[in-house]
């Protein structure tokens, strides 16, 4: 592999500099920052900063942190804000509300600082990915190929009812959802080998266990489980399938965008609103969803685009009322972050973390503490509570530092990227696709840690592994 040139790492940031070069300039302030992160994904994807890793092809390799983690995780948070953006211009539907519309000055120079923030921590997040790729990694253990889809299926097959037995356990809750989202990975992947092996019971099984994750998804009021489940099925198919996954999972994702907004909607008006039974639920969200004659006729969409799908709103007034009115918080949340590693089974008095996250979004004013409401701030809001612009840059540098030596270390644990990246890093680490709060985010992240060594030992122990 070629030296890399320190100056195509500093290319990452030149948009961030050029944005903040322009900062008197809101509009073309953001349009710079926006466009950057494109920008920061070609130079980045294509190999031109460093080459990427040649001990697979791209197809191949598409759950490491530079593709998939990078992709969902920073995608989502820089480029989801531009309909935010326009609503601030005075647009809806994508269309000018009116000639003599009052731009709120403010409320656009805090949305471009925010994006400048974005366009920051991806190019810092990057950095920290790109500044430990080092492929193909020194193998310790390896596996035998002819077993790898009944091993993927077995596991796929255990992990579910300690995924359950974990939830009912007091103070191990925590442990469930690690398992949970391990055993929705192992059975699509394990989907993935069965179809082309033509494995008829393992193929007909993983289905089942597919849609019943599906379902749970649909039923969660939320938007990601839908979109993951659909996401995860695609990339796995992809080597063996790939114009069929081209032709059939991008138009897919694409009609999910459209019709999710209403769907979630009166989801959550019937199920979380008047307490009708999730079945039912879910079967008018449907309806009304494929009912809907047009992507915007819902008046919901549009507000859908603008206020829920970035979380850039919320941003703006955390970066409102901080420093000015609140303090950064220093080392403060990452103190509570330690504090919420600490399983309740072993201390039964922890204050609530969903508690010590909240108080900060009071704090900021984002919503009033008599509200019903949880509104956790992101993975970057509480980088920039911690210190500003230091606090991004750290953060997402450690961030991306810490995706990529855990998947590293994944593959050198579990003989390769299949078991090492695409199962147990996609499965127990799947929270840093998206980044929540400190507190959330370290101790899951810490935990998965601790149960991949544990995992590793019960297949070195079921002779699924075996030392080189």
């Amino acid at each position: 592999m070629k030296k890399v040139q320190l100056e195509r790492f500093l290319a990452l940031y030149i948009p961030w500099a050029l944005a903040l070069v322009f900062q008197n300039d809101p509009e073309l302030s953001y349009t710079i920052a926006w466009l950057g992160s494109f920008f920061i994904f070609y130079i980045t994807l294509s190999g031109w900063v460093k080459p990427l890793p040649s001990d697979r092809t791209i197809g191949e390799q598409l759950m490491r942190p530079l593709l998939l983690v990078q992709i969902i995780f920073a995608g989502y948070m820089c480029s989801t804000s531009i309909f935010y953006f326009l609503n601030v211009l005075g647009y809806q539907d994508f269309q000018k509300v009116s000639e003599y519309y009052l731009v709120d000055s403010q409320k656009l120079q805090l949305t471009a600082e925010c994006q400048r923030y974005y366009c920051l921590g991806h190019a810092a997040f990057v950095t920290g990915i790109l500044m430990f790729v080092r492929y193909p990694v020194k193998q310790k253990y390896y596996f035998e190929k002819p077993k790898l889809a009944n091993t993927l299926f077995v596991t796929a097959i255990l992990t579910l009812p300690l995924s359950v037995a974990f939830l009912l356990l007091p103070g191990l809750s925590q442990f469930s959802y690690q398992f949970s989202s391990l055993s929705f990975i192992a059975g699509t992947l394990a989907l993935a080998f069965a179809i082309p092996l033509k494995k008829i019971w393992n193929t007909l099984i993983c289905l089942l266990l597919y849609f019943f994750n599906f379902y749970q998804a649909l039923i969660s009021g939320f938007k990601e489980p839908i979109i993951i489940s659909i996401l995860v099925l695609g990339i796995f198919l992809y080597p063996t399938y790939k114009k069929i996954v081209t032709f059939t999972f991008v138009p897919l994702l694409l009609l999910v965008f459209v019709f999710l907004p209403t769907y979630n909607r009166i989801f959550r008006q019937n199920a979380w609103g008047e307490d009708v039974e999730v079945d039912q639920a879910s079967q008018l969200a449907l309806n009304g969803a494929l009912n809907t004659t047009s992507s915007f006729d819902d008046e919901s969409n549009w507000d859908f685009l603008a206020f829920r799908l970035s979380e850039i709103d919320m941003f703006t007034d955390f970066v409102k009322s901080t420093p000015d009115k609140v303090d950064f918080y220093r080392f403060q949340i990452l103190k509570q972050s330690v504090i919420a590693m600490v399983p309740r089974i072993i201390w039964s008095s922890k204050p609530i973390t969903e508690e010590l996250v909240m108080a900060r979004v009071y704090d900021a004013g984002v919503i009033n503490r008599g509200s019903n409401v949880s509104a956790k701030p992101a993975f970057i809001v509480d980088a920039y509570l911690t210190d500003g612009a230091l606090g991004v840059f750290l953060s997402l540098f450690l961030y991306g530092a810490a995706a990529q030596l855990i998947s590293l270390k994944a593959e050198k644990l579990f003989g390769g990227y299949i078991l090492g990246t695409a199962l147990i890093f996609s499965g127990l680490f799947q929270i840093m696709w998206r980044g929540l709060s400190f507190e959330f985010l370290i101790n899951t992240v810490f935990w998965s840690y601790i149960s991949m060594f544990l995992i590793q030992k019960i297949f070195i122990a079921t002779r699924v592994l075996k030392k080189i």
